[in-house]
């Protein structure tokens, strides 16, 4: 990579990452009732979203038993599962959200080749 085509790269990233501090995610999380997974899950999630989403994320929690018509409309397979509606492209992560890189990445907030470079 020349020394241009690497400025080009970080003036795009830089670029994107300016887009991306004005967009609102739009995120749903499903649970399976008030096991502990859940609620790892849900104070996980909440954690992250404040620490890298602060005043521009929606977060919507349901519980699978209470709402259980909405697994096949969302194709949700196992419980905690994570989608993120806005912005696109949808996605969904499954876990209790205790990997931030996966989140980050998941998300679209860090991109996957960045996060395999930490060392």
């Amino acid at each position: 990579m020349t020394e241009k085509d690497h400025q080009d790269s970080l003036a795009e990233f830089e670029e994107a990452l300016e887009r991306m501090a004005d967009q609102k995610f739009v995120l749903k999380l499903y649970v399976s009732g008030a096991t502990g997974r859940s609620s790892r899950a849900i104070e996980n999630i909440r954690g992250f979203c404040e620490e890298h989403l602060k005043g521009r994320y929606e977060l919507e929690v349901i519980d699978i038993y209470q709402h259980p018509e909405l697994l096949e409309k969302e194709q949700v397979i196992a419980a905690p599962t994570l989608i993120k509606q806005l912005p696109p492209p949808l996605r969904k992560l499954i876990g209790d959200m205790s990997d931030e890189e996966k989140i980050l990445v998941g998300l679209d907030i860090r991109p996957p080749e960045e996060s395999t470079e930490k060392e």
